[in-house]
């Protein structure tokens, strides 16, 4: 497993941290719409940064949270239950950590 996701399907794990995942609850076309215009954002501050535009590079990076944003990967969480997001903390500082602890095992 690449990216295991915990078992809420909130977060994913890469390198010990979790990341909030995109809402489950858009669309296929809603998420490929957002998805299309992240990559293009994306692209855009790989350009601008290419180039030295400052100005270009901001505003393409507010692109890039935009769309984080609307996918549900940043910004207000997605899920109803009033349930604290740990969007980019450590695994083993939340209460995922058991979770993470039996996948992987324990720290060395």
């Amino acid at each position: 497993m690449e990216h295991p996701q915990t078992p809420d399907g909130r977060y994913m794990v890469v390198r010990g941290r979790l990341w909030r995942v995109a809402n489950p609850h858009l669309s296929p076309q809603e998420r490929e719409t957002l998805v299309r215009a992240l990559m293009a954002a994306r692209r855009q501050v790989k350009a601008t940064m290419a180039a030295g535009d400052a100005a270009a590079l901001a505003a393409a990076r507010r692109s890039v949270n935009a769309a984080k944003i609307a996918l549900g990967e940043r910004g207000p969480v997605w899920w109803q239950d009033g349930a604290k997001d740990f969007n980019r903390y450590l695994v083993k500082n939340t209460p995922y950590r058991d979770w993470y602890e039996q996948l992987i095992g324990p720290p060395a």
